[in-house]
């Protein structure tokens, strides 16, 4: 019984020094990335001015393909990332900068906006996440009016 409480004991201990091991380790995690491991929150914000936000294009045929394009400026300090970007519609295919833009740089996200079967006036939305001080979200609009494919 003696040696099955010191094994139980050696084993208890062991498992102890591995758990604070981990603890004293911080977020090292040989399974993540190394820019996840240094934490998003650790990435410097910055400021970014829109140039534009809001765009109108008229007059379209149905199945023409239009591109939109929102240009910003880097007015911060830090290098501006945008993180993300999504479209409201699966019609609209946004793009965003590969890298970062540095400060005093412009930049611009793009739009492609796919009109098949869609005649008529379409109000289209694109989100931004990006690494800016006041507000992380952006909401870029804009507004397409389709002629209908003539029969």
């Amino acid at each position: 019984m003696k040696k099955i409480n010191t094994v139980f004991a050696f084993v208890l201990y062991m498992g102890f020094i591995g758990f604070t091991g981990c603890i004293s380790e911080g977020n090292s995690n040989p399974a993540m990335p190394e820019t996840l491991q240094a934490g998003a929150t650790a990435e410097k914000q910055t400021e970014i001015e829109w140039i534009d936000t809001n765009k109108v294009v008229e007059n379209i045929e149905e199945g023409q393909k239009v591109e939109v394009v929102f240009r910003f400026k880097n007015i911060g300090e830090n290098p501006l990332v945008i993180k993300n970007v999504s479209a409201s519609c699966g019609c609209t295919v946004p793009e965003r900068p590969d890298k970062p833009v540095m400060p005093g740089q412009m930049g611009f996200i793009k739009g492609v906006f796919d009109s098949k079967g869609r005649p008529g006036e379409n109000h289209k939305t694109i989100f931004v996440d990006a690494n800016t001080n006041q507000s992380m979200s952006y909401n870029l609009e804009f507004t397409v009016k389709v002629n209908p494919k003539k029969a």
